[in-house]
């Protein structure tokens, strides 16, 4: 006796959907991707797409909250910043987590390079309403360490994204331009030396000891 197909509720089918459109877009891009090819991963009808996601627009945006959600990186900046321990280990912390998140899974920064250097408006869209709220909670970290007499300060939100643009340009070149093919990359000692670079320039450098953060002060 033959049973009929398990029928899904919309949340099941939008997931099954996003799922399949989710290594085509990193792979191909928004603009490479047709929804046909969504479908046949899918195994759907490709009318049935646009029953849940009206444009591509709208299941590109799905894939990308859909991944940021699976990855947690925001939330991950903020535990790591709030925990004891000094400036230096949250900052290597920081340094290792994206190192390790983007190595472990480059699908996430995929779908951004192909927004950007497809100059869609998603792109911007996500800056706006993700990235920038990463970048503003290290810039917080930062303005906090400057009034603890810290870290010299004069552009907070700069002086964040030089330090997660030094780490995520140490990705990019590993992994997306070929410089995994000469060797194991050590990430703790990566990320330690990046820091130790990163604080040379932060630092205060009078001839007072260097204050360390403690969780009671900021």
């Amino acid at each position: 006796m033959k049973h009929a197909p398990t029928r899904l509720d919309r949340a099941a089918r939008s997931r099954q959907i996003v799922i399949a459109a989710t290594p085509l877009f990193a792979r191909l891009g928004f603009h490479g991707t047709t929804t046909r090819q969504i479908a046949k991963i899918a195994r759907v009808n490709e009318a049935l797409i646009f029953r849940y996601f009206p444009k591509k627009e709208d299941l590109y945006w799905s894939v990308l909250e859909t991944q940021c959600e699976a990855v947690g990186a925001r939330t991950k900046l903020q535990k790591t910043l709030s925990s004891a321990g000094g400036e230096e280990a949250a900052l290597a912390a920081l340094a290792r987590d994206i190192l390790e998140r983007n190595m472990r899974d480059s699908t996430l920064s995929r779908l951004l390079f192909f927004c950007a250097l497809e100059r869609h408006e998603l792109a911007a869209r996500f800056f706006n309403t993700v990235g920038e709220g990463y970048v503003d909670d290290l810039a917080k970290y930062i303005e906090r360490g400057g009034r603890a007499g810290v870290f010299r300060v004069r552009d907070s939100k700069t002086a964040a994204r030089a330090f997660i643009g030094m780490v995520f340009h140490h990705f990019i070149v590993y992994e997306l331009f070929g410089g995994n093919r000469r060797g194991h990359l050590d990430i703790p000692k990566v990320a330690e030396a990046l820091t130790s670079l990163w604080l040379d320039g932060m630092r205060k450098t009078d001839k007072s000891p260097v204050k360390r953060y403690n969780k009671n002060k900021i």
